[in-house]
Parts: C-alpha cells; sequence; structure tokens
C-alpha cells in the first residue's frame, strides 16, 4: 500500500478528528495516512541534491495533504512553509499548496486579493504602529462605525475583538497582534444575524451551512449552530473568493448585511469541516481526497 504524508499539528492525537477522517478516505481508495507534523522533518543539501527528509517515509511519496501548521518564530513557519514550495519544485502535489496557505494566513493579503478580484469585502486597515491603529480607531468611532481587531495569524475566534468605546483603545491584546494591527470595519447584519461558510472544492461549492452563534461571532469552535444553505448568492460569492486566492479548496466566511448584500470576511486554506458534516449526507472528506488523485492523476499524465 502506497503511503501519503498528512501533515497535521496533532500528531500526537493520531492526527485529529479530520486527520482520521482523511486517513479513513484514503485507505478507501488503497493508500496509507502517515500523520507528520512538519517541524519534524528536515533538508539536507548534499551534492548540489536538495532533499527533504519526511519521517516514517521510506519512498517518494507523489502527495501530501496539509492539515496543519503549528505555530512557531517566524523562522520556523518560513522554515516549514519553505519545506512545502521545496515538495513541491520537486514535483510533489501538496494540497493545499504552500502558496495558497501563506496567502490566507495572512489576513491582510487576504483582504488585499478579494479586493483587487472585486469580491466585496468589509473596509481594512493594516498597520505596525499603535499610534496609527488609535487614529484609525478615533476615525472609526468618530463615523459612528465600529471596527473589528483580529490577529493577522489567527483562527477559531480567537483574540478578535470589538472597537466600540474609546476605552477599547487599550486593546489589542499584545500577544495576538505581535506588533500588526489588522483592523476591519464591523458588518451590520440587521436581521440576518449568522454567517455563512462555503466549501469550495475546484472551483464547486460542495457544501454551504449557515453558523448561527450566541454573541456576534459564529464560530463552531465557539458552540455556534450549523444549519443547511441553499441561497445560491451565498454559494455564488464563495466560489468568487476562492477563485480570487488561487486555491484548491477552501472555506469561505461570508456575511450578509442589513441590505442583504453578501461580503467575503475571511477565506481558509486549512478549514475544519466538522460542523458542516454534521448537516452534510456525504463524506467531505472523500471529496478532498478525490480531487486531490485527480490532481496527481493529471500531473503524471502531462509529459
Amino acid at each position: 500500500m502506497q503511503v501519503v504524508p498528512i501533515f497535521t499539528d496533532e500528531v500526537a492525537q493520531a492526527g485529529g478528528w479530520h486527520g482520521q477522517c482523511l486517513a479513513e478516505a484514503f485507505a478507501r481508495r488503497g493508500w496509507q495516512a502517515l500523520m507528520v507534523s512538519l517541524d519534524s522533518c528536515h533538508v539536507s543539501i548534499s551534492e548540489q541534491q536538495v532533499q527533504v527528509h519526511i519521517p516514517g517515509l521510506t519512498q517518494p511519496a507523489p502527495m501530501a495533504f496539509v492539515r496543519g501548521v503549528a505555530a512557531g518564530t517566524t523562522q520556523q513557519i518560513i522554515t516549514r512553509m519553505n519545506l512545502l514550495h521545496t515538495l513541491q519544485r520537486q514535483g510533489m502535489v501538496v494540497y493545499n499548496h504552500g502558496r495558497a496557505i501563506e496567502t490566507t494566513v495572512d489576513k491582510g493579503l487576504t483582504s488585499q486579493l478579494l479586493a483587487e478580484q472585486g469580491v466585496a469585502t468589509p473596509a481594512t486597515w493594516v498597520c505596525e504602529h499603535r499610534q496609527i491603529a488609535h487614529h484609525l480607531m478615533q476615525q472609526a468611532l468618530d463615523a459612528r462605525k465600529t471596527l473589528v481587531i483580529k490577529p493577522l495569524f489567527g483562527s477559531q475566534g480567537k483574540g478578535v475583538r470589538l472597537i466600540e468605546h474609546r476605552q477599547a483603545f487599550a486593546l489589542p491584546q499584545d500577544r495576538f497582534v505581535e506588533g500588526v494591527y489588522y483592523l476591519q470595519e464591523k458588518i451590520d447584519c440587521g436581521p440576518y444575524q449568522h454567517d455563512y461558510r462555503v466549501f469550495v472544492v475546484r472551483g464547486e461549492p460542495v457544501a454551504v451551512m449557515r453558523r448561527q452563534g450566541d454573541n456576534w461571532l459564529h464560530n463552531v469552535a465557539r458552540g455556534a449552530r450549523c444549519t443547511p444553505c441553499d441561497e445560491a448568492d451565498v454559494a455564488a460569492i464563495g466560489v468568487r473568493a476562492a477563485q480570487a486566492i488561487s486555491i484548491d479548496y477552501a472555506g469561505v466566511d461570508v456575511m450578509r448585511d442589513k441590505h442583504g448584500k453578501l461580503w467575503v470576511i475571511e477565506v481558509n486554506s486549512i478549514p475544519a469541516w466538522r460542523g458542516l458534516q454534521s448537516i452534510t449526507a456525504f463524506d467531505i472528506a472523500d471529496v478532498l481526497v478525490d480531487d486531490l488523485l485527480g490532481l496527481v492523476s493529471n500531473q503524471a499524465a502531462q509529459p
């Protein structure tokens, strides 16, 4: 049985729920999954040959699935991403590919690409100096607007805060911000007190759900309730967002404002789908694995 690495930050948990779903999907297709963390890999350069060493992998693999990149210093993250880029240069199909992960992890860059491609995304500011951040907050408050401040790198709503009052200038939480302020205008949702997750694979909205939390955040990791959604315009903007990022598959977060207009809030390159699976009849891991195997097959067929 051929082996496929699944890069995960949950090796101690055997890949976690998502890793196990993928492992089972691969096994149904004759592949054995190898759970491995990127920080356990290393590169050797000898006699002008570059080799990436993946623990437990005894022969080259045509593909790898990225399920998690552990937090670390800037140098550590760059090293791990370089591993993915090296594997791609050497012919491995990496899913999602390194550039897509780098783009979506950086919320500021994601916002830029969405805007440049004409995908509606909230007004956003990115700066390094606290004085500039405070000035932007002051302008927003004077205009009777509410801002959301988020970690540039982060997920599941961690470190996300509202800027509604002048007292909030004591924010942000420095341990999350790490020297970069990412400020975004809060969407006034009016009667639409929920958001959407569009799961896009190869340009197709394979599943869409509505998420309803107990407050203004609607992350499943924070207990949001999931229900199926068949709103065609939601699916369509999710597809456009994924295309703007040039990504194989993505979880796109969408909100509808009080006037009914849709806005893309984030694009996730390593999205969770446990909540989505709870309301979806088919196995999402099967769709992902089939898409990856199709990419490998197409690459092998090229001259």
